[in-house]
Parts: structure tokens; sequence; C-alpha cells
């Protein structure tokens, strides 16, 4: 059996599988980042690896600048998605001997800008050669708060699905400079009971039923109430990908108060309902087609 015939999910199914269980570890595979527990300051430390390569994540058209800060912010982006501060960064290079060093120092000033967007600290990492596609690996480390953490699993029936921002507009070129929702992420958690969230990195087709299936339950959405970019259709919205926002659930009684509040502290940005979480046995459940899916 080939990687193409099971897709991206499968495999992690399986790899997780293997992993060993560790009493420290509070969320692990799964979810957006690693959360553990470390000090006894009161808070967990945070964990998270992603990576860009070309051909899938930039083309050849790409500015170097806006590579790196991709590479960056994509990490950062499940830092949102986790309501955690992020701290140090290690990046890995790998690329082809023949790259011009001028492509690289202009990765490495996208990587730095990015990262003092948010008062990270680059402190290391790898370079090694490849024949094949550049690929750039970032890995961030930080903190959460015991109290904060938001994992993608505790949605619950009756829970109101948010969006930020809007849907659709990697295809005029946000997912090159996007700015994660951690300032969003962090006022959330502070002021409303946040059950479920996760960031939208391969498009509502996709990330949606996964964080209905990690919470164990079925979701209905309302198509028209999506959120779209200029330019973008419904589909854009669903199945595009790259858009880094944040996709949340919390109690409906709270809606009002969530509503009222965002629109005095993030005027600049909209929040959006799109639907409701049900019980995983209901047959209202709407199914998704769309999304990036690795592998396939």
């Amino acid at each position: 059996m080939r990687l193409r015939q099971i897709g991206e999910d499968a495999l992690l199914a399986k790899l997780i599988s293997l992993l060993p269980a560790d009493r420290r570890v509070v969320a692990g595979s799964g979810d957006d980042a690693a959360i553990v527990r470390g000090d006894s300051s009161g808070k967990l430390l945070v964990l998270k690896t992603d990576c860009v390569v070309s051909g899938i994540h930039f083309d050849s058209k790409a500015s170097p600048q806006s590579i790196g800060w991709k590479a960056m912010m994509r990490p950062l982006s499940d830092f949102a998605a986790v309501s955690a501060v992020p701290e140090f960064a290690l990046v890995t290079l790998i690329v082809n001997r023949d790259v011009e060093v001028s492509w690289v120092t202009g990765v490495y000033r996208g990587l730095n800008r990015a990262a003092r967007k948010f008062n990270v600290t680059i402190v290391g990492g790898e370079t090694s050669s490849i024949s094949g596609p550049a690929a750039i690996s970032v890995s961030v480390t930080g903190t959460v708060e015991k109290d904060r953490w938001v994992s993608r699993r505790g949605g619950r029936p009756g829970d109101r699905i948010y969006v930020t921002g809007r849907l659709g507009s990697s295809l005029r070129g946000r997912h090159l400079r996007f700015i994660p929702r951690i300032k969003e992420s962090r006022w959330l958690t502070a002021h409303f009971r946040v059950h479920a969230m996760m960031d939208l990195s391969d498009g509502l087709g996709a990330d949606l039923p996964r964080l209905a299936a990690a919470s164990r339950v079925g979701f209905v959405i309302n198509s028209a109430a999506l959120p779209l970019s200029p330019g973008a259709t419904a589909e854009n919205a669903v199945s595009d990908g790259e858009d880094y926002e944040l996709l949340f659930t919390i109690p409906p009684r709270d809606a009002k108060r969530l509503s009222v509040h965002w629109r005095k502290k993030f005027p600049e940005t909209r929040l959006t309902d799109i639907g409701s979480l049900i019980p995983r046995t209901s047959t209202r459940g709407t199914k998704l087609k769309g999304g990036y899916i690795h592998f396939q």
C-alpha cells in the first residue's frame, strides 16, 4: 500500500499508534501543537514543528522574504490554535547546492522579520543539501498557562462554530503574508470558555471534520454564512486551504456576548458564526468535501 492510497490522516493515525505514552504529555500527536508538563511555574511547555516545501507551499515566483515569513508563521499559527505564547525557534534549511546565496539570505530576512513580530528568538538550526526541491522546517517552543490551553478535542454538542477573518484568501496570495491570530486567541481564552480550537491550514472542508472527529461530535454549517474573501467562492472557502484563520467553538449562551465584545476589541477583523456542533449520531450532520490532504 502506498501513501497516496491512505492519505495524510490515516498515515498519522498509524504513526501515532507507534508512539510511546508519557504521563508528562498533556496533548500530543493529533493536536495542533504538543503540550507537556514542565516546571511548577503554572505554565505548560508548548512545542511545534512545521515546514514549507517548494512546489507545495510556495512556487518559484515567490520572493525569498515571503517564503521565510510563511515558514515562521505556519508554526506560530498553531500556537494561536492552542492559545500559547511562542518564545524560541530552530530553523532547518534544506536546499540544492546551486541555489543562490542571496535567496538563502532573503529567506532568513523573512524568517527574522516574522519572528520579531511575536518576540520570538531564532536560536539555531541546521542546514543540509538536497538534489530535489527546497524545504524549510521551523520548530518553535513556548508556553501556555495551565488553565488557558485549548485542544481541538473539547467541542460539545450545541456549541456554536466560529471562524475569524475571511476564507478563500490564498487566491490572492495571502498565504505568503498572513499574520497568525495569536493576539485574538489569547484574548478569547482570557474572556471566554473556548471548548475547541484549531487553525484553518488545510481548508474548512478538511479541518472542521478533524475538529469534530477529535471532539467525537458532528456538525452542521450554514454555507451561505461563510465569510468569503473578495473574488472567492464558497468552494474556495471550503477547499482551497491556507487561510490560517481560527476555527473555534463556544457554548451557545456566550455567543451574544462574544459578538458584542469582539466588535469592540477587533473592529478590523471579522468574526462569523457558521454553524453548530451536534451529537455524533445525528443524521443532520453535514459532510464537507474538499480541503488539502497531503499524499492525495
